[in-house]
């Protein structure tokens, strides 16, 4: 039985050593399992070269490579803890990350080095004054040339000692992934072993064919995101198909790469297919460029049905969808396996998946009313990091945060959220966040944080801004826009700003959201300006 999420390369090397596992077009390097497993090994005897033990975190902020897949389940063999982040965040929120998670070694492709290293001067600058945290990380570059001190990829993988056989308990934790709590900074989800084979073979073991080893699937999804590195990556590995790596998404670039590579999977997020609709014109033919997908996958975030009709009726691919969250390691339910799914639906529930639901005092809804998900397996989370507070409950149970019903079939529908997070183009974006950061600025008294919907991202950040006493309101606006920028990774950045006299306040001080985004809806119909 398989404990540990490497153990799946090692099998594929063992079952189809000369079958492609990885192609990365941009590069043209193509890597066999066997290829991927050797990588592996070697990544991991370089771990263990540069003193790293099992339970050491290792900080991987990199984009979709080669080089991504074999650092990260090295790192697994090695008894290592991953830490995958969003290679596109700013400065200071590497350091936040680093800070939080106490990685031993910091692994950065070129497009993330520069920002990575200064994170890590910033600390280098704090100990030095007794002021900062006791973190002092290796940094290597994975496709660039390291300087100073810092290791480059050749290096690590040249390592001639041997990796220590990786740890056979599969409640060892694997991977820390941020995601939000309730609402605030983001919190490492403290994903173990079990959590992400369980997930793998959950999905592997539902109705219908997602992936075979004959398949040939889209690596466009993040593999820093859980969807892409455990719901793809994972899937991919255990199936001993093929993955088409993509570092970027450009709507007739991506065509072209799935018409040359003869894609016959493609797992997206909602933000592609709606590119796809509203930027492709007529005079390309979607559905030829689409002629060898057999599969479509959608996750990550809601898709809007009128969306997803739309585009069967364009290429006549029907989308597939499904429900997760990081701390299930994340597929919850498929609508694979469905012939005609229900408009509007996420799914029947993957093997191994418990849900019930909830209202406000936990007890079950009355007739077919919404109630909040809650939700069992052995794919859930641990809870987040360090000491594994808020996870399942002593019977296994853990709330979503998320409402929703279930129908006669077994169907499950998405109504709404309890939790305050925005999605953008299917990654987190925590108001709270984004709130601090504005009330920095003297400029601004107080500032407020909603999401609406977007056609294009699924939704929108939108700030309101109180200004500060005797400062001018596009004074606030400039000021605000220049902060997040310096501060947030783009996609956190509030797109819309609505600078106000005051805000709606409830009777013990908090800002009523709810108001807020009624506002935004009569803005939407064209009720307001």
């Amino acid at each position: 039985m398989d404990t540990n999420v490497a153990d799946l390369v090692r099998n594929a090397a063992s079952a189809a050593p000369e079958g492609v596992g990885l192609r990365d077009p941009a590069s043209g390097r193509v890597v066999t399992w066997a290829n991927l497993d050797e990588l592996v090994d070697r990544a991991a005897a370089g771990f263990v070269s540069l003193g790293l033990v099992a339970g050491y975190r290792v900080l991987l902020a990199a984009g979709n490579s080669i080089e991504f897949a074999a650092s990260y389940l090295g790192a697994l063999r090695a008894g290592l803890v991953v830490v995958p982040v969003n290679p596109r965040s700013t400065t200071r929120e590497f350091a936040t990350l680093i800070i939080d998670s106490g990685p031993r070694v910091i692994l950065a492709d070129g497009q993330t080095v520069d920002r990575i290293r200064k994170a890590v001067a910033g600390l280098d600058e704090a100990n030095a004054h007794g002021q900062g945290p006791d973190v002092d990380p290796k940094v290597v570059v994975l496709d660039g040339v390291a300087v100073g001190d810092e290791h480059s990829w050749s290096t690590l993988i040249a390592a001639e000692q041997a990796p220590a056989p990786p740890p056979r308990d599969a409640e060892a934790l694997a991977v820390l992934l941020y995601t939000s709590g309730t609402s605030g900074n983001p919190r490492g989800a403290m994903l173990t072993h079990r959590a992400l084979l369980a997930n793998i073979s959950q999905v592997a073991n539902n109705d219908g064919s997602m992936i075979g080893p004959d398949d040939v699937v889209l690596g466009l999804l993040p593999l820093f995101h859980v969807y892409g590195l455990n719901a793809v990556l994972g899937q991919v590995v255990n199936q001993q198909a093929e993955l088409v790596l993509a570092n970027g998404f450009d709507p007739v670039g991506t065509l072209d790469l799935i018409e040359a590579e003869q894609i016959t999977v493609l797992p997206l997020a909602p933000v592609v297919i709606a590119h796809w609709m509203s930027e492709v014109t007529a005079d390309i033919d979607l559905a030829a460029k689409l002629a060898s997908v057999r599969l479509v996958l959608c996750g990550s975030a809601p898709l809007a049905p009128e969306l997803s009709r739309a585009f069967t009726e364009r290429t006549g691919l029907v989308v597939h969808q499904g429900y997760g969250l990081t701390e299930a390691a994340p597929v919850v339910s498929l609508t694979l396996g469905s012939e005609h799914p229900p408009s509007g639906t996420v799914g029947a529930l993957v093997p191994g998946v418990q849900v019930r639901l909830v209202d406000e005092s936990g007890s079950a809804p009355e007739s077919e009313d919404a109630g909040e998900i809650m939700i069992k397996g052995d794919n859930l989370f641990s809870g987040y990091w360090p000491d594994g507070a808020d996870g399942p409950d002593e019977d296994g149970w853990w709330p979503t945060g998320d409402m929703g019903f279930i129908d006669s079939s077994g169907a499950l529908f998405l109504v709404d959220r309890v939790k305050e997070l925005v999605i953008v183009s299917g990654f987190n974006v925590y108001p709270m966040e984004v709130e601090d950061i504005l009330e920095e600025l003297p400029e601004v008294d107080s500032a407020a944080v909603i999401g609406v919907e977007d056609a294009i991202t699924g939704e929108a950040v939108v700030a309101y801004l109180k200004p500060a006493a005797g400062a001018a309101p596009e004074a606030v606006k400039d000021a605000a826009v220049r902060h997040v920028e310096a501060r947030l990774a783009r996609y956190k950045r509030p797109s819309q700003w609505h600078v106000v006299a005051d805000l709606p306040f409830t009777a013990t001080g908090k800002v009523r959201k709810g108001m807020l985004r009624a506002t935004e809806r009569r803005r939407a119909l064209g009720l307001l300006d």
